[in-house]
């Protein structure tokens, strides 16, 4: 029997699916958030899930973020059930790995035929990947990104202190980074010097992919922000991995088109969103990539995430603090209220 985990917040409609579910013959576990839903996923790794998209705590994007980066439940297939059905909605639910997005109110008969469609495919690559070689099998059932961890564990684990260099633009490409512990953020300069950050990454991220894929310069700057592990794996080993096998390479692939999907998403945003409505998205994909906890970010760097002036910035969190929606504490930025961030009006 399939078991499927239902993430949604609202109670009545919790429960109805949990119904539908239920009568249709499969075993339905619940989360009221995406926190609850997070850790219960984790715990017991389900066959399927559906998640709502706008939940206090944590919202389905944050959800499908953390759990597409854990290797254990990177393959589970993720259906996104909603009211929400603007397009920025499903282009970013689609980027970030989410296989079907369904909208309310749904059609019963359509969302069982969608469910059992992922089900079968998940279960058709299951099966063919057991036909394969004992190795390639291995890479199969245990996801590309573990192959790449299991790699790195034997390799050499550096580390590094708060403000150390990884590598810079213009240099050329040695190691993929693997980070276990810490956090690094990528940045371009300009001619002043002046940073902007165009992602920050944590733990099971991997660094450098796209210049070694390109066989290029780096064409961005990292720098670690706080003490970090981290394991370097040479160069030559990955061009191995990934050209020697497809699963491998598909994983980086889809990394790839994730950084040009959050490339094009800052551009935009850049160009055409309130500098309120910025620092609003950047305190919400901070929140979620710190699993609802405090924020620890330098003024400076929070400033080079949003794009714009520090005292700008400062001026637009203490209006935030003023409105109730974050409080600061020694520094550090607790957010209150990311719903009403989310919807921040531009």
């Amino acid at each position: 029997m399939y078991r499927i985990l239902v993430i949604e917040d609202t109670e009545e409609h919790r429960e109805n699916l949990a119904e539908i579910l239920a009568l249709n013959g499969y075993e339905v576990d619940t989360a009221e958030n995406g926190k609850v839903g997070v850790d219960k996923a984790l715990k017991e790794k389900p066959d399927l899930i559906i998640c709502d998209v706008m939940m206090p705590e944590l919202d389905g994007f944050g959800v499908l973020q953390i759990l597409s980066n854990n290797h254990k439940t990177a393959d589970v297939p993720f259906l996104y059930l909603t009211a929400r059905s603007e397009k920025d909605d499903f282009r970013r639910g689609m980027s970030l790995g989410a296989d079907d997005y369904l909208t309310k109110p749904y059609d019963v008969a359509l969302l069982l035929q969608t469910i059992e469609r992922r089900l079968l495919k998940h279960e058709r690559l299951r099966k063919a990947s057991n036909q394969h070689a004992p190795f390639e099998g291995f890479v199969n059932e245990a996801k590309a990104q573990e192959l790449l961890q299991n790699l790195s564990a034997d390799r050499e684990l550096r580390h590094y202190q708060k403000k150390d260099v990884l590598f810079e633009e213009g240099d050329y490409p040695r190691y993929l980074y693997y980070i276990e512990k810490g956090a690094v953020k990528l940045f371009k300069s300009n001619e002043d010097g002046r940073e902007f950050i165009v992602h920050i990454a944590g733990p099971g991220e991997y660094l450098g992919y796209l210049s070694l894929q390109k066989n290029d310069h780096y064409t961005e700057s990292a720098t670690v922000m706080e003490p970090s592990d981290i394991r370097l794996i040479p160069k030559d080993d990955f061009y191995a991995l990934v050209y020697g096998n497809r699963d491998v390479n598909a994983r980086f692939i889809k990394l790839l088109a994730n950084h040009v999907a959050e490339q094009e998403q800052m551009l935009l945003d850049l160009a055409y969103n309130s500098v309120r409505k910025r620092v609003a998205s950047a305190l919400v994909n901070l929140h979620h990539q710190s699993n609802g906890n405090s924020i620890h970010f330098q003024r400076d760097d929070l400033a080079a995430v949003v794009g714009t002036a520090k005292e700008t910035l400062v001026r637009t969190l203490s209006s935030f603090k003023t409105e109730g929606l974050i409080d600061i504490n020694d520094g550090q930025i607790v957010v209150l209220k990311p719903e009403k961030l989310q919807k921040m009006p531009n």
